[in-house]
């Protein structure tokens, strides 16, 4: 009896759960939103020589003023550059798929966030500078569309697999997300694993919340195999941050383990090769998502507390 009453109990409390969200989306789909998607790939593509001045005047925060107009001038008439602009125009010749998604992002910073104002978005292109692929600031979202062209482009040639796995298209949103949950972010020290993995799980929780119609591997930028070798193998993680005593470990060598870009995590055992890497930033984010569950903090809140707290009140156990 008592077994049949919790499985009601726990049945209940999920599909109140389940209205409360759907409540939450309906009132956020009434949002409105309104903004263009400007593309500075295609008008620079086009331009000539003459046309310098008029796109400095439009897209002024474009140009620096350390840069001579001979440099611009010389990329307008450099043939790479136009490879580059042609191969960009064919990937993203329809713009729709990433704007509705864009839509969507922007409608749920507004609700969380009454004071967000809606950004010009810009796309352009940056020489494939893959770590400087999106800019987010109060004003702009600069999106450089020739680092989203497919895993396999022949301009990756010399990006390391675990890297071009992610510069594809669906990818663009989750890093516009994760651009603005790092203007939300606040922590005081980044000094532990436990510190480093909190603070990556605040930034994935965050997406969670603002982009709910992205997958979790793509929050998170897995396949979905690694986020289900993630899932399955979740408590021998937890277990061996735990016998190891590595939480608390300020070894400056574990975020480069753990928490940073890779091919798979350095646990040192023989299943590392078959793993994902960031393993560090994926229980990160179990652990502030059950401390989302056990406290009544609302999300700009849980962006904004420490880690040892988040920890503590998250009462977090693995999945078995």
């Amino acid at each position: 009896m008592q077994i049949r009453f919790f499985i009601i109990l726990v049945v209940g409390l999920f599909l109140f759960s389940c209205d409360d969200e759907s409540k939450v989306e309906k009132e956020i789909a009434k949002i409105e939103v309104d903004f263009d998607v400007e593309r500075f790939d295609r008008a620079f593509a086009a331009a000539k020589p003459s046309d310098l001045g008029q796109l400095k005047m439009a897209y002024p925060f474009l140009f620096s003023k350390h840069t001579p107009d001979s440099i611009w001038v010389n990329r307008i008439n450099d043939t790479l550059q136009d490879l580059l602009l042609e191969e960009v125009n064919n990937e993203f010749s329809n713009f729709k798929e990433t704007k509705e998604d864009l839509f969507g992002l922007f409608r749920h910073l507004k609700y969380y966030d009454k004071a967000f104002t809606i950004p010009r978005v810009i796309t352009l292109t940056n020489d494939v500078a893959y770590r400087d692929k999106i800019i987010v600031n109060d004003s702009l979202v600069l999106i450089a569309l020739d680092n989203y062209l497919g895993p396999n482009h022949e301009f990756y040639q010399n990006i390391p697999m675990y890297i071009t796995a992610n510069m594809k298209s669906s990818q663009i949103v989750p890093d516009v997300a994760n651009g603005y949950a790092a203007k939300y972010m606040f922590q005081s020290r980044r000094k532990t694993l436990l510190d480093e993995m909190i603070f990556f799980g605040k930034l994935l929780y965050f997406k969670d919340l603002m982009i709910p119609f992205k997958t979790d591997a793509e929050k998170i930028g897995y396949s979905e195999a690694q986020l289900k070798w993630a899932e399955a193998n979740e408590s021998q993680i937890w277990s061996y941050f735990i016998e190891k005593e590595l939480l608390y470990s300020t070894d400056g060598k574990l975020p480069s383990r753990f928490i940073a870009d890779a091919p798979f995590t350095k646990f040192g055992l023989e299943l590392d090769n078959d793993s994902p890497g960031r393993l560090g930033q994926y229980i990160g984010w179990q652990i502030v998502k059950a401390y989302a569950e056990n406290t009544a903090k609302d999300l700009m809140q849980i962006m904004q507390t420490e880690p040892e707290e988040i920890f503590r009140k998250s009462n977090f156990k693995p999945r078995k």
